[in-house]
């Protein structure tokens, strides 16, 4: 039997384009012989030192909550349990419309069957060293000048895709194989489009 692909995706659960790529590898795992590991990165850590809205600078400061709790509760209780914290999480913020992250933690934590102790990480600052490095080992593969969603395979690391919806099914393989096909070419850096719809989550 042959191995599986092992890729990394890098995510900041509260980012709905994150929540579309993470949809998206969902189902590429059903589709294609590829294994997903699941890694934190921070739009706080992101937009540390750049000029933003006051409105926007609230919202990086709540974004710490949900990251960091995640990575505390990795570090606690195996790395197991990422995943679901973040699906948790996701659904709750992205299908569920909660703005109030404290509320979805704490929700997103007894679904999950973890103890509401870990509610304290979201405040605490305790682990943002590891926060910090989980954000920074995946910088290190793709540069300053991109955001969340990383995915890297084989030694290369890619921002993106970018895509809504989802693609389901083997749509999902065929993205996967382009993405694999120009992430694996020497010398290709960027494919890049302006955006011109809403994240659907449908």
């Amino acid at each position: 039997m042959t191995a599986k692909a092992s890729v990394e995706m890098w995510f900041d659960p509260i980012c709905p384009w994150v929540w579309l790529t993470s949809r998206w590898l969902m189902e590429v795992e059903q589709v294609r012989d590829v294994e997903v590991t699941w890694s934190v990165m921070s739009l706080a850590v992101l937009n540390e030192g750049r000029e933003m809205s006051a409105e926007y600078v609230a919202r990086m400061e709540r974004a710490w909550g949900p990251v960091r709790v995640i990575v505390g509760a990795g570090r606690d209780h195996g790395p197991e349990v990422v995943k679901p914290l973040f699906d948790a999480m996701g659904t709750r913020i992205h299908l569920g419309g909660e703005e109030d992250y404290l509320q979805v933690i704490a929700a997103a934590l007894k679904q999950v069957g973890l103890p509401a102790e870990l509610l304290r990480y979201a405040t605490s600052g305790e682990v943002d060293d590891e926060v910090r490095a989980s954000h920074h080992r995946a910088i290190a593969l793709v540069g300053e000048e991109v955001g969340t969603p990383v995915i890297a395979i084989d030694g290369s690391a890619f921002f993106g895709p970018v895509v809504t919806p989802a693609p389901r099914g083997e749509a999902a393989g065929r993205l996967w194989d382009g993405w694999v096909l120009m992430s694996g070419t020497p010398g290709f850096f960027e494919l890049k489009r302006t955006r011109s719809a809403s994240p659907d989550f449908s």
